[in-house]
């Protein structure tokens, strides 16, 4: 029982996570229609326009050919250079759809190895902090919140009141 009250509670707090910020997470995906591939897409051009912008708590998703491409985050320098030794993580799971999620506000690099980079196929992605973004409000001037931030925080209010009632909720 203890178990079920920390998935709720977890779940809650992603919840208000989302509202806070004021934004869903987004999964990009890398290429767009033609995913992670080489001669198919310009990356850097389409880091820069995509939209909406990379924010942390995004995710990334390389669809690929499980055969003949990885995916490798790297640092600038292995950018810069196409250096698929000594990489920071290995996203490949093998199954050709991997997802990689922004968890910082930083400049991420990816490429490909095996070549295939210095065919273009490497990406960095800008990834900004959206609290940072939106000017605090000040007292008295609050942001208009509309209907489906209303409902999702009446609905957790309400969740939180049901929990710690329940018979088997620790106080």
């Amino acid at each position: 029982m203890r178990q079920v009250r920390w998935t709720v509670m977890i779940a809650a707090a992603v919840m208000l996570t989302a509202v806070a910020d004021g934004r869903e997470t987004v999964l990009h995906r890398v290429g767009g229609k033609f995913g992670w591939t080489y001669n198919a897409v310009n990356y850097t051009e389409w880091s820069l326009n995509e939209t909406p912008r990379f924010y942390v708590g995004d995710w990334l998703q390389f669809a690929y050919d499980k055969h003949r491409y990885n995916v490798l985050e790297v640092n600038q320098t292995g950018y810069e250079q196409c250096r698929d030794q000594g990489f920071i993580k290995n996203i490949t799971r093998g199954g050709g759809k991997d997802v990689f999620n922004l968890t910082e506000a930083k400049t991420y690099y990816f490429l490909s190895g095996g070549g295939y980079c210095y065919q273009g196929m490497k990406l960095f992605v800008d990834v900004v902090d959206y609290s940072r973004l939106a000017p605090a409000p000040t007292p008295g001037n609050s942001p208009p919140r509309n209907i489906d931030t209303v409902i999702t925080y009446l609905v957790i209010s309400l969740l939180f009141a049901v929990i710690t009632h329940l018979p088997w909720a620790l106080v």
